[in-house]
């Protein structure tokens, strides 16, 4: 085989596994309550693991988390805190483990309203976890860093 075939296989492959578990990892991040939290992440990990064929036992839950790798792990984690909002014109990124969800407009230069935000909170029901005092919001560069409830930090 010539390598520029094996380069073009090995390109479809990465983007087929990369279309499959962004795929698995959408169609699954809201069964698993409650959203928003560290718990939801460890449920989704452990429901991968049971449903790879391993045992619910605590090493192999770790032998799995260990095979999946860094990059890998990071990347799915990426997704599941992650959630767009074409219509509204903002993109979320929400990792209970950094200290504020981070609003990303989707169009360059075109920041959405305040009242949008809320609105795309609400519907992705952020809302419940975030600080919704609009003066606690701190706006850089065209991202909104929204803080957490003290509640809800989980360090």
């Amino acid at each position: 085989m010539s390598f520029h075939k094996e380069e073009i296989q090995n390109h479809l492959q990465t983007k087929f596994f990369e279309f499959a578990v962004t795929q698995l990892v959408r169609q699954h991040r809201e069964t698993f309550e409650p959203l928003w939290t560290v718990d939801s992440w460890v449920k989704f990990l452990i429901w991968i693991s049971l449903n790879c064929g391993l045992p619910g036992e605590k090493d192999s839950l770790e032998q799995f988390a260990e095979s999946m790798g860094s990059v890998l792990t990071i990347r799915m984690r990426q997704i599941f805190f992650e959630r767009t909002f074409e219509e509204l014109s903002v993109k979320f990124l929400a990792d209970p483990a950094e200290t504020a969800v981070l609003a990303i407009p989707t169009h360059q230069n075109i920041l959405p309203s305040n009242g949008i935000i809320l609105n795309a909170l609400k519907e992705s029901r952020l809302v419940e976890h975030i600080e919704s005092n609009i003066d606690s919001w701190k706006f850089q560069d065209g991202i909104i860093a929204i803080p957490w409830q003290a509640s809800n930090l989980q360090r």
